[in-house]
C-alpha cells in the first residue's frame, strides 16, 4: 500500500487517480508519467486471469465509460452476471458475497501486480499500468470464433468447388478451382488484418 493515499498498486510513487480521457488503454497510460508498467511473469498473468471474477473485473473496467469505478457498482454488476439476474433483483447476501471477495482477495491481488489500482479508502478501482499485458490472453474467444468462421467458409467453398469440378466437366473444374482459390485468398486477407 502506498503511504501517501492508501492506494494499492504496483507502480512506484503515489497515484493521483487522474487519467487522460478516452477509451484507449495505451493512450491513457502514455499520458500518465506516475504509472510505471513492469513486465509480468506468465505465472502471474495466468494466476490473475484464471479466476472468472477477476476476468469480469477486467471486462467491466474495459467496457466502462468511466476510468474509475466504485467498488459497490462493480460488485453489483459482477454479482448480477454470476447469479444470472439483474442488479435490481440481487439479494443483499449476493451483493455482499461478491463485494467482500473483491475487497479482500481479488482486487488486492490484481493491484499487487499492477493490473488495477485499488483505493480501499475511497472504494474505487481503475486500470493499472500492467493491464495491457493481459489483453493477448483475454481475446482468445474472439479469435477462436474468427478461426471457426474462416474454417467453415473454407470448408464450404471446398465442397462447392469439388462439386462443380466433379459434375461440371472442364468448365466445372475451372469454376471449382476459382472458388477454392478465392476462399483461400479471403482467409489470407482476413488473417493479415
Amino acid at each position: 500500500m502506498s503511504a501517501q493515499n492508501n492506494t494499492v498498486s504496483a507502480d512506484s510513487g503515489g497515484s493521483s487517480g487522474e487519467t487522460a480521457t478516452g477509451g484507449d488503454r495505451k493512450a491513457d497510460h502514455d499520458h500518465r508519467p506516475d504509472r510505471v508498467a513492469q513486465e509480468l511473469p506468465l505465472d502471474v498473468i495466468f494466476e490473475i486471469i484464471r479466476n472468472r471474477r477477476r476476468r469480469l473485473v477486467l471486462q467491466c473496467l474495459d467496457e466502462s465509460d468511466s476510468e474509475t469505478l466504485k467498488l459497490s457498482e462493480l460488485s453489483e454488476h459482477i454479482a448480477a452476471i454470476e447469479n444470472d439476474t439483474t442488479e435490481e433483483a440481487l439479494s443483499a447476501q449476493q451483493r455482499k458475497r461478491v463485494y467482500v471477495g473483491l475487497y479482500q482477495c481479488h482486487l488486492p491481488k490484481m493491484a499487487d501486480s499492477g493490473v488495477v489500482e485499488f483505493d480501499k479508502n475511497r472504494g474505487t478501482v481503475s486500470e493499472g499500468p500492467n493491464v495491457e499485458q493481459l489483453d493477448p490472453y483475454l481475446d482468445v474467444d474472439e479469435r477462436a470464433d474468427d478461426d471457426s468462421r474462416q474454417t467453415l467458409l473454407l470448408g464450404s467453398a471446398a465442397v462447392v468447388g469439388y462439386a462443380l469440378a466433379a459434375f461440371g466437366g472442364v468448365p466445372g473444374i475451372v469454376a471449382g478451382g476459382l472458388v477454392v482459390v478465392a476462399s483461400l485468398l479471403g482467409v489470407a486477407w482476413n488473417g493479415m488484418r
